[in-house]
């Protein structure tokens, strides 16, 4: 497995990946060091990050190869399906795949997550519109749902 530390407006990310795909990417809350060289097979990866944070790239293109349980991944697929700049609550997620009962366990796979950014799960919110659980902290949810806003908010001043 290859890593790649970069640079991103909300911290240090860290990939992980091989020749069978983008494994993992997860924002570190550590002061650990962007690489200087970014392996071969994570290279795609890096570039389109940087796109997306530039506000350039809003789908990502990547061979995905994250670990999981069938109901997680299951989930994931569902995630990659919410469009850029879009929100939709835990309940319509679990409507969603079919059982809205199954509510807690749709948002306990959401938390585990492994790819950070590219497969979505900062885009579920809670049903009364508010920023719910997230695993990089609820700073960086609002952060990049903001980024991905398509109204920027205007100062008077």
């Amino acid at each position: 497995m290859e890593i790649a530390l970069i640079q991103t407006p909300l911290g240090i990310a860290r990939l992980a990946g091989d020749k069978e795909g983008l494994a993992s990417i997860s924002v570190l809350n550590s002061e650990e060091v962007p690489a200087t060289i970014i392996p071969e097979v994570l290279e795609d990866s890096v570039y389109q990050l940087r796109e997306y944070f530039e506000g350039t790239r809003k789908v990502f293109d990547l061979n995905l190869n994250p670990q999981g349980t069938d109901f997680q991944k299951r989930v994931w697929e569902a995630l990659l399906k919410i469009p850029y700049g879009k929100t939709v609550s835990y309940l319509t997620l679990s409507k969603t795949l079919g059982d809205a009962k199954a509510i807690r366990a749709v948002a306990a796979a959401n938390g585990k997550n492994p790819l950070w950014i590219v497969v979505p799960c900062h885009r579920v919110i809670g049903s009364d519109g508010s920023l719910t659980g997230y695993a990089g902290g609820l700073y960086r949810k609002k952060w990049l749902i903001d980024h991905e806003s398509p109204v920027t908010q205007q100062s008077l001043f």
